[in-house]
């Protein structure tokens, strides 16, 4: 069974104009509401390619109402848990560039968090749990790795968020995490902008405790960096059309495929492709949009100085 652990879930309203005129009173051209928030991506994208999961977090409101209708309204499975106060709204402005602003969390108790504990705790060996998004103000920063260190044992951990969350979270040894260049470069206080740059502190991050680690770099294609390999691999010809779940369906494209197959070389090309193919459509990724991508993605071993081998 594959569970997701959405901490920080919101209801993403993406407002597309034109020309925005500031100071002034404007009108959306095109609006969009969805169930948003990265795990809850994940179980999206999972089952438009073929894998059932379940959607675990927090949500409270009438716009964590909003979440669970359509999650229900997509079938798709979820147990969240209510809280007191409103789940958050972020804005995603498209005029033009695009400008996101974040809404406030709600506050999240301990007894909450002991109820994610206790649903966690009833994960089986060959389970998969994704952890995926920022933390709320009201819970520390160490929660990922208190839930990793939590899991029985034989239950794979994939982990993609960002700062002292994914600081703590090495740490505590998972199967897989997945910063892009920005998030990667603020762990180590650089910035990184090449393939060398993704390796060398990707391998860093590794050498810090997470099994594998892949480094997502927007245009310039993607790293994996295993236990036995250095991978690379490009990313296909096509125009970008929205941003919202593209790392999300990094994670959920290389888990589909990593299920099924257990090659982690397989489940990068997919990762690869899933992410492209969010990209460069107005919404998620197909199946067949996933498929067609692969065939331009091409991974191979990286020399860390020499480029591809």
């Amino acid at each position: 069974m594959i569970y997701t652990v959405t901490l920080n879930p919101s209801v993403d309203y993406i407002v597309q104009l034109d020309n925005l005129k500031t100071g002034l009173v404007n009108t959306v051209d095109e609006e969009t509401k969805l169930a948003g928030g990265k795990g809850v991506n994940v179980t999206r994208v999972l089952k438009r390619l073929g894998h059932q999961s379940t959607a675990l977090g927090f949500v409270g409101g009438f716009t964590g109402q909003f979440i669970e209708k359509s999650l229900n309204d997509e079938e798709l499975s979820t147990k969240f848990i209510h809280v007191e106060g409103d789940t958050r709204i972020n804005i995603k402005l498209k005029s033009g560039e695009e400008t996101e602003i974040n809404g406030l969390s709600p506050s999240i108790s301990e007894d909450h968090v002991d109820k994610l504990f206790e649903q966690l705790s009833q994960t089986v060996p060959g389970d998969l749990v994704v952890m995926a998004g920022s933390v709320p103000a009201s819970i520390d920063q160490s929660i990922y790795s208190r839930i990793l260190y939590s899991l029985p044992d034989g239950v794979q951990a994939i982990v993609d968020t960002k700062g002292k969350a994914l600081e703590e979270t090495v740490k505590a040894k998972p199967f897989l995490v997945k910063p892009n260049h920005h998030e990667l470069g603020d762990l180590f206080g650089v910035t990184v902008t090449t393939v060398d740059d993704a390796v060398k502190y990707g391998k860093k991050v590794q050498a810090m405790g997470a099994e594998n680690v892949i480094v997502s770099m927007a245009g310039n294609g993607a790293v994996l960096i295993t236990q036995e390999d250095i991978l690379f691999g490009n990313v296909p010809v096509g125009h970008v059309k929205n941003s919202v779940g593209a790392g999300d369906s990094v994670v959920a494209g290389f888990l589909s495929t990593y299920i099924e197959t257990g090659d982690l070389k397989e489940a990068f090309q997919s990762g690869i492709a899933a992410g492209s193919a969010s990209a460069f459509s107005s919404g998620f990724c197909t199946e067949e949009e996933v498929q067609t991508l692969r065939k331009q993605i091409s991974v191979k071993p990286y020399d860390n100085g020499g480029g591809q081998k």
